[in-house]
This record gives C-alpha cells, structure tokens and sequence, in this order.
C-alpha cells in the first residue's frame, strides 16, 4: 500500500489537525523527505508533534518510517498501462466523467501553486533564469515538447535559449552549448535517467545552477540543484498530467518579460517584422502602439 493509499483510506478517521497534515505528506513529497519535523511543521503551518502524530495515526512506527515509504513511492515505476488503467477506473464510462476527472485534478495542482512556499520558489526560480547570459530547458518524452515550447517563448522575449530535448547520444551534441554563466530549467522525474544524471554533472562542472521541476526526483538530487518547483502531476501511480507545468512555464514567461520589459517588446517587434519579411500579407500587431495590451503568444 503506498502512503497516498493509507492516507485515504484513513482520512476521515483523522482529527482535522490530522487530517491536514496528512494530505500534505502526500502533496509535499519532496519536502517530507528533505525536512526535519520541525521544518515540515513550519511549512504546513502546524506543530511538530503534530507532523509525528500523524505518522503514526497512519501507521507508520516513526516519522522515518513513513519517509522510506514516500522515496519507495516515488522511485517506483508503474508501468503506462497500468497507470492508464487505475486512472480510467476512476473517471466513469462516459467522455464528461473523463473531464470532470481531469478538471478536478488540476484545480487540486492549481492549489498546490497558489502557497506562499511556491511563490518563493518561483520567485527565486525566475532570478536564476533573468541572470543567466543563456538558459537551457532540459526534458525529454513529454517533457521534451514542453521544454521545446519554453525555449521558444523564452527566445520570443529576448532571452538566448536552447532546448535540451533530445534524449540518447543525440544529447551531447545539444550539451556543448552549456557555458559559464547559463542556468538549466530541468523538467525531470524519477527515476533517475543517465541524461538527468549527465546534465547535472556538467552544470555542476561548469558551476550552472539548475532550478528542477519535479513531483518526485528531488530527494535524489539533493545538493545539485539550486532551487526545486514540487508540481505536482495528478495522482500517484495515475496517468501523468501535465497542465501544471504548462500553467509554470508561462507564469515563467510573464515573469522574466517582466524583469526586462522593453528587451521583450524589441524582440517581439523583431519577429513581427520578420513574420511580414516572410508573408507581406502578415498584418503587423503593432507591439510598440499597444504595449499594455500585448502578451507573447
């Protein structure tokens, strides 16, 4: 039984102290692994006898316990067709169950974004990225086309950007462009691929800092990342949703337009002028007559 499991099954029994604890154990993995009790009791907000408290009304004989529970969770590997088989059973047999699911899901990630712990970590996240002279976004599968969508839209807004999206040795080729004074976005989740592995140790060989999007690999890369955003991806051992770390990376890209404004609206009147060198039937969007109007799109 995983933790997500013994949390439902007991959640109603709990006092609500409990019972808010315990839905944080399963929405804050990362941070239940890395934290002291006390650490994990100032982030959700309650006591440290609390956080302990809760642990063993869910079974576990310590707060270690539950711990080596959640990193068994989260480097397990379920395969795709089962975890496309719990998530259909739970989204009823016709097309509106199957969005109502998927809505719900969101909303809970949307949730999850709105903390001020999240608000920090992004804050910090979009320094990194603003200072770097060139930024990389590394994922691959689907992540592959999320962070080739980011790099483009990072270049739209006037920032150098390359997409590490490749996976195998078509990597390397793609890793030679990572120079001092670059940051890496890293879309990466467990477990842990000789890709993640090989671009975190050329970034920490080049000393790049790396700001990782992940619900669960953090544990396993402590220490060579600089800032980690816990998004989390739907249920535990369920289909993989992705609308969360689309909703990130364009908060991301509203947020570096912002850090230079007017490099963004140069750049973006750049590419409307080479759209209408390439179509001349291309109606120009007149960036620079409606700059309170205009969003990257």
């Amino acid at each position: 039984m995983t933790v997500e499991a013994r949390v439902q099954a007991a959640l109603e029994s709990l006092p609500p102290a409990e019972q808010r604890m315990a839905r944080f154990f399963v929405d804050q993995k990362q941070s239940v692994l890395l934290g002291s009790a006390a650490e994990i009791a100032e982030l959700a907000g309650t006591s440290d006898a609390t956080v302990v408290r809760t642990a063993r009304s869910l079974g576990f004989e310590s707060l270690s316990a539950l711990r080596q529970m959640l990193l068994s969770d989260l480097t397990g590997t379920p395969s795709p067709g089962k975890r496309l088989a719990r998530t259909l059973q739970e989204t009823g047999d016709d097309g509106a169950g199957a969005l109502r699911h998927v809505i719900d899901l969101h909303e809970s990630v949307l949730d999850v974004l709105k903390r001020p712990e999240m608000a920090d970590a992004f804050e910090r996240s979009v320094d990194i990225l603003a200072r770097a002279g060139r930024r990389h976004v590394f994922g691959i599968g689907p992540s592959g086309a999320m962070a080739d969508y980011a790099s483009l839209q990072f270049n739209r807004i006037g920032l150098p950007t390359s997409a590490l999206s490749m996976s195998g040795i078509a990597l390397a080729d793609r890793l030679l462009w990572l120079g001092k004074g670059d940051a890496v976005l890293m879309m990466a989740y467990a477990p842990l691929y000789r890709e993640v592995e090989i671009v975190l140790e050329q970034a920490m060989r080049l000393d790049i800092p790396v700001v990782l999007i992940s619900d669960n690999l953090a544990p396993l890369v402590s220490g060579k990342v600089a800032e980690t955003l816990p998004v989390p991806r739907g249920k535990a051992d369920h289909l993989a949703m992705h609308g969360g770390t689309i909703v990130l990376i364009e908060a991301m890209i509203i947020g570096l337009a912002k850090r230079n404004s007017q490099a963004a609206f140069d750049s973006l009147e750049r590419l409307s002028t080479l759209r209408g060198s390439i179509d001349k039937a291309w109606v120009k969007r007149g960036v620079r007559k409606n700059r309170s109007k205009h969003t990257p799109g």
